[in-house]
């Protein structure tokens, strides 16, 4: 399969995983007033934003699922990757892409200016995805327990017998297991995998859709979805595994059920959907100034038109209903220089890391469905699209 064929394939997963149709979250979240966007409000010199510049080698990624290793250093982690050797580029024309996940760290000097570097691997002049030489895997939510660095991987897989857009699907998961994380180059860090094949019940089509690390546990909110009679229901269900249990965690894993109990084994008919939202990327983080859970994340509505969030005070839920962050998304409103009829928008999710005066700091991506083996398609001639783009709400 060439290249070309590999990145149409991306393309058309993502709009089928993340755009999945929600019409209880477009009816709730419709009558909710947008809460208010402040670029101008926090000066940039006093709040360290994220940016993400054409730089290293990387021109324009998605994905961005973040974390702190330090005090000092946030990782970045982005999946199929626009990547050229050429400085300077304005436009992405024969430009070639890491199929799978690409990393960067970031740090905030002094001033409170935001610096990036992008570490792309390469091996024979070329580049290649930071995990897996020998398959397509696409980052998740990462986590840190006892001083490991753990990264939750999607195994993706070409089906050459199926007709386009269903040619692939997920096919596993995995852990990507880091214990020196603490070296600068993550080029240089040892990576060993943890295969999930035995732990991840069918129905799951992404597992560590967000990570949150609480009271001993690790929490993860799978996308669950079912297909019965009366038709396809998709939602984020609720699981959670020990620490010190990650080599095995097929035995430790529990889910909550509509009881709001906790049991081990996925039983379909007894599980909980704590977050009808049904995407495969989101956050959840704790706001101790509020002393909430706050989720954010991206309609699953059509093109991913708005950014949502729900809050809870526990875990668990109950999650209040959804309101508008971001009522309007520019790569998806015809009324926006930024629109074409081809585009969709995904990946919403806060970093709390850079929030600053009770603001929220998110990031969404835009995509594009267009034929890729156009060569001067709409995401080659703009590079605006597919990059993260980074907003600061006042909610």
């Amino acid at each position: 399969m060439t290249m070309k064929t590999f990145v149409r394939s991306s393309t058309m997963m993502k709009k089928a995983i993340f755009l999945s149709l929600s019409l209880f979250i477009f009816m709730q979240a419709e009558s909710c007033a947008p809460l208010r966007e402040t670029d101008s409000a926090v000066s940039p010199k006093a709040q360290c934003l994220p940016d993400f510049p054409d730089k290293d080698n990387w021109y324009g990624g998605d994905g961005a699922y973040s974390i702190a290793l330090d005090k000092e250093r946030t990782l970045w982690l982005f999946g199929d990757t626009f990547v050229a050797s050429e400085q300077g580029r304005k436009d992405r024309i024969g430009m070639d892409v890491v199929m799978g996940t690409t990393m960067a760290i970031s740090t905030c000097e002094e001033n409170g200016q935001f610096q990036i570097k992008y570490f792309l691997k390469e091996k024979n002049g070329k580049f290649l995805s930071s995990f897996g030489e020998n398959e397509w895997l696409w980052p998740q939510d990462p986590f840190i327990v006892n001083q490991v660095l753990y990264v939750p991987l999607l195994v993706v897989k070409a089906m050459l017998d199926l007709s386009e857009p269903l040619n692939f699907k997920i096919v596993r998961h995995k852990f990507a297991r880091i214990k020196n994380y603490t070296l600068p180059d993550p080029n240089q860090w040892i990576v060993d995998y943890i295969d999930l094949k035995e732990a991840i019940p069918p129905g799951i089509e992404a597992f560590a859709t967000t990570s949150v690390v609480f009271q001993n546990y690790v929490y993860f909110y799978p996308l669950y979805t079912t297909v019965k009679k009366t038709g396809k229901t998709s939602g984020n269900i609720l699981v959670r595994v020990p620490f010190g249990k990650f080599d095995d965690p097929a035995n430790f894993m529990e889910y909550l059920n509509k009881s709001g109990k906790w049991e081990k084994g996925f039983a379909p008919s007894r599980a909980m959907i704590v977050l009808p939202a049904g995407v495969s990327e989101l956050s959840v983080r704790y706001h101790g100034d509020e002393n909430k859970w706050i989720a954010v994340y991206m309609s699953s509505i059509i093109t991913g038109n708005q950014l949502l969030y729900q809050s809870a005070n526990k875990l668990e839920g109950p999650w209040s209903k959804p309101v508008v962050l971001i009522a309007t998304i520019p790569e998806v409103d015809p009324q926006s220089p930024r629109y074409d009829k081809n585009n969709f928008c995904y990946a919403g999710k806060e970093h709390i890391g850079f929030a600053h005066q009770g603001n929220l700091v998110v990031t969404y991506v835009c995509n594009s469905a267009e034929n890729f083996q156009k060569k001067n398609n709409f995401i080659r001639r703009n590079l605006f699209l597919y990059r993260p783009v980074v907003k600061t709400i006042r909610y």
